[in-house]
């Protein structure tokens, strides 16, 4: 895969794992400007979905840049502070809810990891194991967390995302299998951040119903 055909999942998270950051850094020198961009790219994106995704690539092209963003954006991904992906957060202090918080944010922080390890061998299996541990205890969250969720709508819903969640999962276990056949790391890299989509996903559709 080129890095013009990134796969259009990164487009969703360039502006909380990439955009964010840099902002909160600019914050600490010039607030009112830091949250006016911050506003206005916000509102642009929420417009016309992929819009910073768009501008990053624009200032690479310019600047000619050689970079994959998949793996970008993913290794980033463990950078990320609480803040900068407050929308895939629950405010409700239940356990249940403060849980699935916990193993959103473990899956997420192991798959990022990924570009840096996947090519030592053990260490790469060895985090494949914790990838697994950390989705069924992800699962385990999510079921705790439908009790609470009103209607059988909301339930429906989030039930929904869940099978959504399983089906990417397997698909990742298939691309595991096929990177240690042909080693095509970039396909680990952009289904890891599918993976991490619909961890997203499940947050927002929870918040949406419960919040």
């Amino acid at each position: 895969m080129t890095m013009g055909d990134d796969t259009p999942v990164v487009t969703s998270l360039v502006l909380p794992i990439l955009i964010r950051p840099i902002l909160s850094q600019l914050e600490r020198r010039d607030v009112v400007a830091s949250q006016t961009l911050r506003a206005a790219l916000t509102k642009a994106e929420q417009t016309h979905p992929g819009m910073t995704y768009d501008l990053v690539m624009g200032i690479i092209r310019k600047g000619d840049i050689n970079v994959n963003m998949n793996e970008s954006i993913l290794r980033l991904q463990g950078a990320a502070t609480d803040t900068d992906l407050i929308e895939y957060r629950l405010n409700r202090t239940e356990d249940a809810f403060q849980e699935l918080n916990k193993k959103s944010a473990a899956l997420k922080r192991i798959l990022s990891r990924i570009p840096d390890e996947i090519t030592d061998r053990k260490t790469f299996l060895e985090t494949i194991k914790e990838i697994a541990s950390a989705i069924k205890k992800l699962l385990d969250a999510v079921n705790e967390v439908v009790g609470f969720i009103p209607g059988p709508s909301g339930k429906q819903a989030v039930e929904q995302r869940k099978k959504e969640f399983v089906k990417y999962s397997k698909k990742f276990s298939t691309t595991l299998k096929e990177y240690f056949k042909e080693g095509e790391a970039n396909a680990v890299f952009v289904s890891a951040l599918y993976l991490i989509h619909q961890t997203n996903q499940i947050m927002i559709t929870v918040k949406n119903k419960c919040e």
